[in-house]
């Protein structure tokens, strides 16, 4: 493997690592600060490209399908969290996992019947169609325009999470819910926000990720799988953990597949159980 190669491979396992983190860190925040097993939560990346498959459909630009996207993705979250979500918050998890598991069925079917069971295509916005050269290659700047947008999102998770009032509420919320509630916070509406981005953020990912792969019925069973094992190997309701686990997990699966080809699929699995027997918390989660 040439130098510009890896290079490209560095870059293609940066950008994959940045998409899951847009849905993982959704995941760990609802489960973290909720305590919610949101299933469903590959059905809303799904959700996302579709709308963008939509919404371009009748725009004929990628940008103004996410800009109208993301208010029905926001305001989709939050219907489901105070319809259906908000009933479960003093349930067992069995009880989120058969709800979220039948929002999952219904999203399936409701999209086969808005937009039928054919593999779609969005394509790249024609600014950033151009291509730059790596040794003999060429690399897609809409590849490397996926990550600039996602490392600014993470920048400013960051930022809102551990710098701000709201960010203050939420994390307060995640480990002292009751004494939260007693100093008079509404952590109900703090739940129903934090639903609503992690819903916006898979959503988000979706829309950004279509130019870049099919759309199609399911496609959100496998990513869900995937940010599962991100934020088990960066430990459950830590966002700086979900980015390492994406980070790592990107690297891995694109390596993976061009150094270990008959093995790829079994790469991250095998990567996560060496950490859990390190860190049985993940990474950066709080030892039980």
């Amino acid at each position: 493997m040439d130098i510009a190669t890896f290079l490209i491979q560095v870059l293609n396992g940066v950008q994959y690592g940045f998409t899951l983190f847009l849905v993982a860190s959704g995941l760990t925040l609802i489960f973290g600060i909720m305590g919610i097993i949101n299933l469903a939560h590959g059905a809303f990346y799904m959700v996302g490209a579709y709308l963008s498959f939509w919404l371009f459909g009748i725009t004929e630009s990628l940008w103004l399908a996410i800009l109208l996207g993301l208010p029905i993705m926001i305001t989709f979250g939050y219907s489901i969290e105070r319809l259906a979500i908000s009933l479960l918050y003093k349930r067992d998890h069995l009880y989120q996992v058969l709800l979220t598991y039948g929002l999952i069925l219904v999203l399936n079917e409701l999209q086969k019947i808005l937009w039928g069971s054919d593999f779609n295509s969005v394509p790249v916005p024609e600014a950033l169609q151009m291509s730059i050269s790596l040794g003999n290659q060429e690399y897609p700047v809409y590849r490397l325009f996926v990550s600039v947008v996602c490392m600014a999102i993470a920048t400013s998770m960051y930022v809102v999470i551990s710098k701000t009032k709201l960010g203050m509420m939420i994390r307060a919320g995640a480990t002292h819910r009751e004494m939260t509630q007693a100093l008079g916070i509404n952590i109900n509406r703090i739940f129903a926000y934090v639903f609503s981005v992690g819903a916006a953020l898979a959503g988000f990912s979706g829309m950004i990720d279509a130019p870049l792969s099919s759309v199609y019925p399911g496609m959100g069973n496998y990513i869900l799988i995937i940010s599962f094992v991100v934020i088990v190997i960066g430990g459950i309701g830590s966002i700086k953990g979900a980015f390492v686990g994406a980070m790592l997990v990107g690297l891995a699966d694109t390596f993976g597949k061009i150094l270990l080809p008959e093995f790829s699929a079994m790469v991250i699995y095998a990567l996560m159980a060496l950490i859990l027997l390190w860190r049985p918390q993940g990474l950066f989660g709080k030892p039980t």
